[in-house]
């Protein structure tokens, strides 16, 4: 279980790294014809979000690996969580129900994460 706990934070570090960059170092336009979403926020929280994602990515590798306060990273599980709840309510609230689909996929990998690392495969 430990070695899938690791593959699956390798993925979602993986994903959250590269969609946090995107919203970071992108312009809101130019994220607007992959983001529809981001027209409907500023700048400012496209890139607090964005910055929100790579510390999460961030937060599910590097603790566990260094050895260096592993207790993080369940608790960068739980902070990727609430960043895909609060994109699933955007989405549904703009009708891409496929689009809320694949957080509720991340969500649950996320929920993995932080029930095995808080309880029976804890660093």
């Amino acid at each position: 279980m430990n070695i899938l706990l690791w593959v699956v934070q390798s993925f979602l570090a993986a994903v959250l790294l590269a969609v946090g960059a995107m919203k970071i170092f992108r312009s809101r336009t130019g994220l607007a014809a992959t983001f529809g979403w981001v027209e409907e926020f500023s700048d400012s929280s496209v890139k607090a979000i964005g910055v929100l994602d790579a510390l999460a990515g961030f937060g599910l590798v590097l603790p566990g690996a260094t050895d260096i306060a592993p207790m993080l990273v369940p608790w960068a599980a739980l902070g990727g969580t609430a960043l895909a709840v609060g994109g699933s309510v955007v989405h549904l609230r703009r009708s891409e129900t496929q689009l809320a689909a694949v957080n509720v996929v991340y969500i649950t990998l996320l929920a993995l994460i932080a029930w095995g690392r808080f309880g029976p495969y804890s660093f």
